[in-house]
């Protein structure tokens, strides 16, 4: 059982973090407080110490600082600072540069994409799903939560929750 939460817990509520983001460009705080919250629990189930836990907290906390500066630039949107900084507290320091340096070469690809999509005329049958029309529209930021997922659940098994609860 505690294997299953922890190859599904994460991973569902990062693929539905990026199909939100996607559809609305926009991210439930509900995906980022369960991340939280369900991080401990599972944490302890699998082994972690007192200590690894704190750690992996402390993370999420450096990460939310960091990315609430960047929302108060402007650079980056609530829901996805949120949902960094959760993302980061199931990753921890071992890997959180990589998560880093992965989440912006998959959101420089993602932005490229979307801005030459936006020069691109699209047919009218498509234009008339709103989340498409709000994808291709060059007013329209950027659904950095798809990136942010991505490179989240790229690396998650490098993570500690995940090799421990592999190797039991």
């Amino acid at each position: 059982m505690t294997d299953a939460a922890v190859m599904i817990f994460f991973p569902v509520l990062m693929v539905f973090a990026a199909l939100s983001d996607t559809a609305t460009m926009m991210i439930s705080n509900r995906v980022s407080i369960a991340l939280a919250l369900g991080f401990i629990p599972i944490a302890l189930l699998v082994g972690a110490s007192p200590m690894d836990v704190l750690l992996h907290l402390s993370c999420g906390l450096a990460i939310f600082l960091l990315t609430f500066v960047l929302f108060s630039f402007r650079i980056l949107g609530g829901g996805d600072a949120k949902l960094a900084a959760a993302t980061a507290i199931w990753l921890g320091w071992d890997v959180i540069a990589n998560y880093g340096v992965l989440t912006s070469i998959i959101g420089g690809f993602l932005a490229m994409a979307l801005l030459a999509m936006r020069k691109l005329p699209l047919p009218a049958s498509l234009l008339q799903q709103e989340w498409i029309a709000r994808l291709h529209n060059p007013q329209s930021g950027i659904p950095y939560g798809v990136a942010l997922a991505a490179a989240g659940l790229i690396v998650y098994p490098e993570s500690l929750i995940w090799l421990r609860a592999i190797t039991g």
